[in-house]
């Protein structure tokens, strides 16, 4: 039994995230991938700490298990290839800015007029069209520009020294997600039409459309002094019996679930109290209110007979862990929640495993990462070219090798000539002191 997407075919031309994302979650739930790279490589292949091959743990953590093919698409061999794998395929995935593949001849409509049942999905940031269509787009600029950012500073107000962005790249995750829900719903269409799409997904779009508080500001709506009831945003911290940080999914303040707080605690006299009568009151005496949780919070033996107490009163709860103190938990163990894959390097890497389970498929496993280039040979064969016209193709420049470890290592070498050079003038000023 195999994947749910097995016998799928998908050409990833894309880079970073947004793309590989997306065609990583294509490749989890069993299609088959074919990664075509540029001849400067993927830049996450450079993304710190460096792997002298290439492989780094940024780069497999998308990318583990795809196939690899790296040409250079000003070259007339190298769109042979490239055309011959789309004609072939059942989806490709992109995220260039708008235009740059129709420059070389590979938009949906070129691909389209070889290939008509073939799903093209676009990641960028503003759309295929539009008056922001050829604006650069990484997730912490369109983060910016499309409310989220804004939402962020605006919630932690006085509380930010200085204007922080946030650490994830949201934009890019969740826009390869969505993307990811479009091709199987084209996958779907197709079965019934026998004809192929374009998808065009934007990240501000999606940035727009996650954010479950946009009805507030999109229709003015003024919750006074009450915080929203439903979100994360307004869950206080607090420490547990023997030293856990941990956080209340709901917020002390807000008037409905202040008593559930009450209830949890059987202190329905605090309604009372003057200085918690009203959700203003709460927020001007919230130290106060949270002092008094928390030494309740220490009446209790553990984390599991708190968690009991909040569970009663509807109140979830959760310990602040890092990644590891959960990958390393019974839950992670019966999930498979992380996997490991070579660095090629001889260590490997931990990554994270899939989000879902399901009864009647079987995923596949996921393989190693491929150096830039790795199966140029294989699937050029593959898709009935000579061994003559391989070994032309790799003398013209149309098939790049692992053109990315090789520029890693003569810019360490540069690095390592520096700091020899540095290393002798400090030993010629010591020696002239």
């Amino acid at each position: 039994m195999g994947g749910p997407l097995e016998g799928i075919r998908v050409v990833d031309f894309s880079r970073v995230l947004a793309g590989p994302f997306c065609a990583k979650t294509l490749q989890d739930l069993g299609a088959h991938i074919t990664k075509i790279e540029p001849p400067r490589g993927d830049v996450s292949r450079l993304a710190a700490p460096i792997n002298a091959n290439g492989v780094t743990g940024y780069y497999a953590q998308q990318n583990a298990g795809k196939r690899n093919i790296s040409i250079d698409l000003n070259k007339a061999g190298a769109k042979e290839i490239a055309y011959r794998l789309c004609d072939g395929a059942d989806i490709v995935v992109e995220n260039f800015r708008p235009g740059t593949l129709t420059s070389f001849g590979f938009d949906y409509e070129s691909l389209r007029a070889r290939n008509p049942r073939l799903i093209y999905v676009s990641i960028s940031g503003y759309g295929q069209g539009g008056p922001w269509r050829g604006r650069m787009a990484y997730a912490p600029t369109v983060q910016a520009e499309a409310g989220f950012t804004h939402h962020l500073l605006r919630h932690y107000g006085p509380n930010l020294k200085t204007p922080q962005t946030d650490a994830l790249s949201h934009a890019d995750v969740y826009a390869g997600m969505q993307a990811t829900i479009a091709v199987l719903a084209a996958l779907q269409q197709r079965q019934r039409t026998g004809e192929g799409q374009h998808i065009d997904v934007a990240m501000a779009a999606t940035l727009m459309n996650m954010n479950e508080h946009a009805h507030m500001d999109l229709n003015d709506l003024d919750p006074g002094d009450d915080p929203a009831i439903l979100g994360a945003t307004d869950g206080s911290f607090f420490v547990g019996p023997n030293g856990e940080q941990f956080l209340s999914a709901i917020s002390l303040v807000n008037t409905i679930t202040f008593t559930w707080f009450l209830a949890a605690m059987r202190r329905p006299d605090l309604a009372d109290d003057p200085r918690f009568r009203n959700s203003a009151l709460r927020r001007a005496n919230l130290q106060a209110l949270k002092d008094i949780v928390q030494k309740w919070i220490w009446t209790f033996p553990d984390m599991a007979t708190v968690d009991a107490q909040f569970d009663e009163a509807k109140i979830a709860i959760g310990e602040v862990r890092t990644i590891n103190h959960i990958a390393d938990s019974e839950w992670a163990d019966y999930w498979d929640a992380t996997y490991r894959v070579t660095d090629r390097q001889g260590g490997e890497y931990r990554l994270p495993g899939r989000p879902w389970k399901f009864s009647g498929a079987e995923l596949p496993s996921t393989g190693a990462p491929s150096e830039q280039g790795e199966q140029n040979v294989e699937i050029c064969r593959e898709l009935g070219f000579s061994d003559a016209e391989i070994e032309a193709m790799q003398a013209d420049g149309s098939l790049i090798g692992n053109f990315t470890a090789e520029m890693i290592a003569m810019v360490m070498a540069q690095l390592e000539k520096k700091q020899a050079e540095y290393a002798r003038e400090l030993q010629r000023q010591e020696a002239e002191s």
